[in-house]
């Protein structure tokens, strides 16, 4: 009777695979040649349930390609180095494992939603018309690129064997196309956290992915970093970590983002470095030592220069995440206690970052200028004798104020920002510096009033609520509230002055308005006056 009732499925599976066929070939018209269509009645929208027999039809065509005979292999060879039990489909359509364990291959219920770029989840399906004998693979494997990205169907898929497929093909194949789809695959698979464990459980694989480093495929390389990236984010960081930690691995990944040319591949491996770096502490101690050994400071530094030469140049928008990227990089080191001191002494970052911070037009790399502030605050507070290097560059003043605008939603950064602003003029002696120097100042003050006027408005409730759970002296010690004092007192000093000046012009060109100079003088006194209350 279990003959009979195998040979009935058989039967039917036979079947629905001659019905999907001809379906297919009467529709040929009506979709792209890339794009291999479902059943008529198993049309899907990404958000939807694929129908199983669906799924599972695609991945049994993924099965590795036969490099001498180009034909695919069918379900009963010998695949003991490629893939075992793959096609052993129980009445219900799904797959059973091999070895008979079921919680081998167990998805939990309790399962997080994924988090992911949309830009970064779908595939990038080949143009029509390619005629070698991998094209049909690659078409089926773009659609399961794609439908990875929903949890409902990245479960079924491995339910369904998909990552033993994927490692197989991965350990075979020679095609960088075939192994960019696999890796974009699992990409997908690992941003849901459930599935991200059966990843690292699968036997093999992980090192089978930290060995992809070594390709000099553009595409292949950029998504082996987003895997590697995110699995040392998750809860098996460790385990990611040690596969990592041989220093010809890790100084290869170094290697990739210092000397490829491809922007996308930088922001991804810089961002694999970034993740390691903010990483668990076991993957810190396993990692970062050997790389600021291998040269992650110098690295990170001639990157910054290098997208700063091409930012003053051109404004290119696909390599603004780049810059992002690095600089986070480099502010994430500048405050850990073990490496600020390295990052935090170089002359030549301190200069990169004062440049980026003085640019005018900021409304395009926002993100980046608030993080290079950051950047400075730390800085600064392990080299208080950079101080003097911008002491008197008012331009450099003038982009911090016309930053905290774009820190208005990072209550972080924007008091970062206010501490440069307070340690710079801090050391402005304004009763003994010269008349052209304070009037410097001052239009400097005055073109950003509006600017601080606003922060002080946008800050009145975050500074109350402090107030309820602080000493009331550590609100007035806050670096805005140091800030606003000083420039009051500049603002005061100016007003006893100009009673000596025969006139308001300044440097025969800029006029100071007297009464933008009371209105501003007014706002400080009424925010340091509630902040004394608070």
């Amino acid at each position: 009777m279990e003959d009979d009732e195998a040979t009935k499925q058989r039967g039917i599976l036979e079947e629905e695979e001659e019905n999907f066929t001809g379906r297919r070939e009467e529709s040929e018209n009506e979709f792209p040649s890339h794009h291999p269509p479902p059943p008529p009645d198993e049309l899907f929208d990404i958000s939807t349930t694929v129908d199983p027999s669906y799924l599972i039809s695609l991945i049994r065509k993924l099965l590795p390609i036969d490099s001498g005979s180009d034909e695919r292999h069918n379900d009963h060879m010998n695949t003991d180095n490629v893939v075992q039990g793959v096609v052993a489909i129980s009445g219900n359509g799904v797959v059973e494992t091999s070895n008979g364990d079921p919680e081998s291959m167990d998805i939990g219920d309790n399962h997080d939603e994924s988090t992911y770029e949309v830009g970064e989840t779908v595939s990038s399906c080949p143009a029509p018309g390619m005629q070698d004998g991998s094209s049909a693979w690659e078409d089926h494997g773009c659609v399961l690129w794609d439908l990875a990205a929903s949890r409902t169907h990245a479960e079924l898929m491995v339910q369904n064997l998909i990552l033993e497929v994927l490692h197989a093909n991965l350990m075979v194949s020679k095609s960088p196309r075939i192994r960019e789809i696999c890796l974009g695959i699992i990409r997908n698979l690992a941003c849901h956290e459930g599935l991200l464990k059966h990843i690292e459980s699968t036997a093999g694989i992980v090192n089978t992915l930290v060995g992809q480093l070594f390709l000099d495929d553009t595409q292949c390389l950029s998504e082996v970093c987003r895997i590697l990236t995110t699995g040392l984010s998750g809860a098996g960081c460790t385990s990611w970590a040690h596969c990592l930690e041989s220093d010809d691995i890790l100084r290869h990944i170094l290697w990739i983002a210092e000397n490829t040319l491809n922007p996308h591949l930088i922001e991804k491996s810089v961002g694999l470095l970034l993740g390691i770096i903010e990483g668990q502490p076991e993957v810190e101690q396993l990692l970062i030592p050997p790389l600021m050994n291998l040269g992650l400071t110098s690295l990170l530094i001639n990157l910054l220069s290098f997208e700063m030469s091409k930012l003053t140049k051109e404004r290119i928008p696909e390599r603004y995440p780049v810059l992002e990227i690095i600089l986070r990089a480099i502010e994430a080191l500048s405050a850990s206690d073990s490496y600020s001191k390295e990052i935090c002494s170089s002359k030549e970052l301190f200069q990169l970052v004062c440049d980026l911070m003085k640019l005018q037009d900021k409304a395009e790399v926002a993100t980046s200028c608030v993080t290079t502030g950051v950047l400075i605050a730390n800085m600064l507070s392990e080299r208080v004798d950079f101080i003097p290097e911008v002491l008197e560059d008012f331009s450099f003043l003038e982009g911090l104020f016309s930053t905290l605008p774009f820190a208005s939603d990072d209550v972080e950064a924007r008091r970062a920002l206010w501490n440069v602003i307070a340690r710079l003029l801090a050391r402005v002696n304004e009763s003994e510096i010269n008349t052209f120097l304070l009037s410097q100042y001052i239009l400097v003050l005055l073109s950003n009033a509006d600017i601080i006027e606003d922060d002080f408005l946008d800050t009145q409730l975050e500074d109350s609520n402090e107030s309820r759970n602080s000493f009331p002296s550590q609100i007035k010690s806050s670096a805005r509230t140091i800030a606003i004092q000083k420039i009051e007192s500049i603002l005061n000093n100016w007003n006893a002055r100009k009673e000596n000046l025969q006139e308001e012009t300044v440097n025969g060109n800029c006029s100071i308005n007297l009464a933008d100079v009371k209105r501003l003088f007014d706002c400080c006194h009424r925010y340091i006056k509630e902040a004394i209350q608070l």
